[in-house]
């Protein structure tokens, strides 16, 4: 598995997209709903699509974190503290 298969989210038609194109197509998305020529069909068509995109991105982003955690619980000494900002 390349470095760049074990970042990646769903996009529109079921293709594989990188975590960093995810969050491209994610901000598009957000600036087309913020456009009042959008329609409300096409509005909402967007709405879902973002819905998805950024639930398979906050999953591929919770694997990651677990896959972090694990090597660096793994490292003799370490001990994994949460951030809280």
């Amino acid at each position: 598995m390349t470095m760049e298969s074990r970042t990646e989210a769903q996009g529109r038609g079921g293709e594989t997209l990188r975590v960093e194109e995810g969050l491209e197509r994610l901000e598009a998305i957000v600036r087309s709903l913020e456009d009042p020529e959008v329609s409300l069909e096409e509005s909402l068509r967007l709405f879902e699509e973002g819905v998805r995109l950024a639930d398979a991105l906050r999953k591929r982003l919770e694997q990651s974190e677990l896959r972090v955690r694990r090597v660096l619980e793994s490292a003799e000494g370490f001990r994994w503290e949460d951030f809280e900002p």
